[in-house]
């Protein structure tokens, strides 16, 4: 597959993402809930998790308003920390954080999944904040949490 098949087929992905997010809505019974705005460009994205009885995250779902990159990261965000603790979603948030704002030749996809994809916002400084809010979000969100199972 030539470079430039490969890239449309990553767009098209983001695209896919952005338009029939997965994991959007609201979650009842929630046990972690978090609001975070981009300013930059008005993204508001509010995310609810819960968890199982091991601390692991049982469901996710966000909502909100966005551009393109801000809502497909936060359904592929979402589609990749279930299942996992707090300690394994803070190395993938690192690890996504690396990858967009540091232009090193590492293997993402193990750990990132299909959200590896938005990896070229690299190339847009201006989006890296759109890229990353749900990341963040999902971060501060467990954050206490994290620290209670240690």
């Amino acid at each position: 597959m030539s470079l430039s098949s490969l890239d449309n087929l990553y767009r098209q992905m983001i695209l896919e993402h952005a338009d029939r997010p997965h994991h959007h809505g609201n979650l009842p019974a929630a046990d972690k809930q978090i609001e975070l705005r981009n300013p930059t460009c008005g993204d508001v994205l509010e995310l609810e998790v819960k968890l199982d009885d091991e601390g692991k995250i049982a469901d996710i779902a966000f909502s909100g308003t966005g551009c393109t990159i801000s809502q497909a990261s936060a359904s592929m965000m979402t589609d990749e920390v279930i299942g996992k603790t707090p300690a394994q979603v803070g190395e993938m948030v690192e690890a996504f954080s690396e990858m967009i704002t540091k232009n090193e030749d590492k293997n993402y996809e193990d750990l990132l999944g299909d959200a590896v994809v938005l990896e070229g916002v690299a190339q847009f400084p201006a989006r890296i904040k759109c890229a990353t809010l749900a990341w963040k979000a999902i971060y501060q969100a467990l954050e206490k949490e994290d620290k209670a199972h240690e």
